[in-house]
């Protein structure tokens, strides 16, 4: 009978070995502790995003706030704006209704800038007004010397008689003073001024006096601004010829003088 072959040590011997040999691969392959423990100081010293968002420096600055606009600003704006909306035309889809005339603003102030006299303008404008009258006598210009009585009678009513508050409205058509209208359409730039202790809105107008002028009163200078502004330019034309000589005039001859 043939003997039994013993079982083969090399191969079982080498099933094994392969087996310690993987699981020292293993083992030497999976990190140790101490490189967690490491890492996890590491990432604990940085600080996250949101951390880094959230202490921004002061001298940053905060966009969402500068873009935004704020809820003061909104709530005039809901208030001055008018209510109604455009509609299209049934008969003619490619226009839109009429709206009727809505108040946006609206305010009561004197018809024009007023400051009281002392007795030296009116003695200063009594002798320009003797002076040039005299030259004109002399040159003959008799009808001149009427002119030059009547401005200085106009400066002395004007001086001495106060203006009456009026009415002055910003629609959604224009703006009106009392019953005047001047639409939209007709006005262009408009900017501000202050006379004695007044401030006036200017406004170009393509008709007669080719430009408005209007007391604000007690309104806020801001608030005609924001509204004034949807339609037209806020911008100060350079002064006129007239206005460049009434200028130098005023400064040479002073008349308004201080006892």
């Amino acid at each position: 009978m043939p003997q039994a072959q013993p079982p083969n040590k090399k191969t079982v011997f080498s099933a094994d070995s392969e087996q310690n040999n993987s699981s020292a691969r293993n083992k030497s392959a999976s990190p140790s502790l101490s490189y967690y423990t490491s890492l996890l100081k590491k990432q604990s010293s940085q600080p996250s995003r949101t951390q880094q968002q959230k202490t921004q420096t002061p001298n940053e600055p905060n966009l969402k706030t500068q873009v935004d606009p704020s809820e003061e600003e909104l709530n005039q704006k809901s208030q001055n704006y008018p209510q109604s909306q455009l509609e299209e035309s049934q008969i003619a889809p490619w226009m839109y209704k009429p709206l009727p005339e809505e108040d946006i603003l609206k305010w009561t102030a004197p018809s024009r800038p007023f400051k009281k006299r002392n007795k030296k303008y009116f003695s200063t404008v009594f002798i320009i007004a003797l002076l040039i009258s005299l030259i004109l006598g002399f040159a003959g210009q008799l009808a001149a010397i009427t002119v030059v009585i009547a401005v200085a009678f106009l400066a002395y009513t004007l001086s001495v008689v106060p203006p009456q508050n009026i009415n002055y409205k910003i629609t959604t058509w224009g703006v009106r003073i009392e019953n005047n209208l001047y639409y939209w359409e007709e006005l262009g730039r408009f900017w501000f001024t202050k006379k004695y202790e007044d401030t006036l809105l200017n406004i170009e107008c393509a008709r007669f006096p080719n430009r408005v002028t209007m007391l604000i009163g007690d309104q806020k200078e801001d608030v005609i601004k924001m509204i004034l502004s949807e339609v037209l330019l806020n911008q100060k034309p350079e002064p006129t010829l007239y206005e460049k000589a009434a200028s130098w005039l005023q400064k040479k001859i002073p008349l308004d003088i201080e006892e």
